[in-house]
């Protein structure tokens, strides 16, 4: 079993994933705009002149893969509740991923030495996605 991270951009996915391709390297690995759905969209599924919105995406970020969506919405649910953590191999990487994803962005903690982590950092991105940037310790063997 594995969970998903799976993000909502309300319009701005696009967007989004030119960001993160710079920002963090990533890959997109799939991308289907609701115009190309197999099957019809209901009625008042999504808001006219959606059509070329993305309905489902995914980005390939080292190993890992990301979900996302333009939504079905046109409004921002305001929702908090999480962070994606990305394990970065070097400081170096550490260093360049926090600076992109800070540009626009805010500055939740700053990157630095923590007890767990030579390089630990938190930041909100430009679009409200909270991340935390941590190049694990040389004996953490829980990766």
């Amino acid at each position: 079993m594995q969970i998903q991270p799976y993000l909502f951009f309300h319009g701005r996915c696009e967007e989004a994933m030119g960001y993160y391709r710079k920002a963090l390297d990533a890959r997109v690995s799939m991308l289907m705009r609701y115009r190309e759905s197999p099957d019809p969209m209901p009625p008042d599924a999504i808001p006219p002149g959606w059509e070329d919105k993305i309905m489902h995406a995914e980005l390939a970020i080292g190993d890992a893969v990301l979900m996302l969506s333009d939504g079905c919405a046109e409004t921002d649910p305001g929702f908090r509740g999480f962070s994606l953590s990305l394990a970065v191999p070097d400081a170096e990487t550490a260093d360049r991923m926090f600076a992109a994803l800070l540009d626009g962005g805010e500055e939740l903690m700053p990157l630095g030495e923590t007890f767990f982590s030579p390089r630990f950092g938190m930041v909100s991105d430009r679009y409200g996605v909270s991340w935390m940037i941590n190049l694990p310790a040389k004996d953490d063997h829980s990766n």
